[in-house]
């Protein structure tokens, strides 16, 4: 066969390549063996699939652990894409609005899909298994997913993750150190009778805590919350920006705890005690948004939204239980 009876589209893209390994200043023509010599590619082996089906290790015997498992992993793969797309934003600075506003529905359309499947943790296992089983899982809990706390904080300004009952001891001029040590989640990971800190938080901040207070630094003019105020709070015909920070907010900070306090009611309340969550962590008091008080956006929101914050989807999940 000769170069006439070769398709022009393959002998240009040839060219292109040739060009392409002698800027990088590499012989074309061994790429080109290593092509010949190649297998092709395999769905299996693209998703490293053997891998990915091998890393469910329940701990115990019973059935609907690798329920459990299984869902806490989608909901980490699901926190990594949010990331993804936070980074790409982050890199940007002042992304385009269109850019943003593009990537914020990704996000919120990941945060979506997690609030749906929830039923499979709140409805998807036998309540006598969960109870047996969870006691081989001490002292880990979900509440040590890194990935989620990396996600607050690059949507906001560490001020706003604070405590809300003692937010009023800082400013947003505080150190990003002393706002660490007020943030709220780390009210919830405390133990119900001595009130100190539970070996799943000492655990978690050993493991993440320097991490934690990098990103902090890095998204401190680049977080969501702070691009907005910077770039586009002024700029007319940002409402579609606007309405996808407020829908961020909801699903991260209403629907999605609201999601684990469905579950834990069902799971750990008992009348008339309470029974303690996996690693001792305050659930009753931690997980209802009226009482996290977390908004990451607070200038979209009115005053009365923001004191009634979560009372209206609160609601509406204890009427779906009736």
């Amino acid at each position: 066969m000769n170069n006439s009876e070769i398709d022009q589209n393959i002998i240009d893209r040839i060219k292109k390549l040739e060009e392409k390994y002698e800027a990088m200043g590499q012989d074309m023509s061994s790429y080109l063996d290593g092509l010949l010599h190649a297998d092709f590619l395999k769905y299996w082996d693209y998703i490293n699939l053997d891998s990915l089906l091998g890393l469910q290790q329940p701990k115990t015997d019973f059935p609907d652990e690798m329920i459990f498992i299984i869902y806490h992993q989608i909901t980490e793969l699901y926190f990594k894409l949010t990331l993804w797309e936070m980074k790409q934003i982050h890199a940007l600075k002042h992304p385009d609005a269109d850019f943003f506003v593009a990537r914020l529905k990704r996000i919120n359309s990941y945060f979506e899909h997690l609030c749906l499947s929830f039923n499979m943790m709140t409805d998807g296992m036998e309540k006598e298994q969960f109870l047996k089983f969870r006691m081989s899982l001490l002292p880990s809990s979900g509440f040590q997913s890194g990935q989620y706390r990396m996600i607050e904080i690059s949507a906001t300004d560490m001020y706003n993750l604070v405590n809300k009952n003692i937010r009023d001891q800082y400013s947003e001029e505080s150190s990003t150190e002393e706002l660490y040590e007020a943030i709220y989640w780390k009210t919830g990971a405390t133990e119900l009778k001595s009130g100190k800190k539970t070996l799943t938080l000492e655990h978690f901040e050993d493991k993440y805590s320097t991490e934690f207070l990098h990103l902090a630094s890095d998204v401190k003019t680049t977080n969501f919350y702070h691009a907005y105020k910077e770039h586009y709070s002024n700029n007319e015909g940002s409402d579609a920006l606007k309405e996808e920070l407020r829908r961020f907010d909801l699903l991260a900070n209403v629907d999605w705890p609201l999601a684990h306090y469905r579950s834990a009611v069902r799971y750990l309340q008992k009348d008339p005690e309470d029974i303690a969550a996996t690693g001792g962590t305050n659930w009753q008091k931690y997980l209802p948004p009226r009482f996290q008080g977390i908004i990451f956006f607070p200038e979209l929101w009115t005053d009365q939204e923001k004191t009634e914050w979560g009372k209206h989807w609160v609601m509406k999940q204890l009427a779906g239980q009736h």
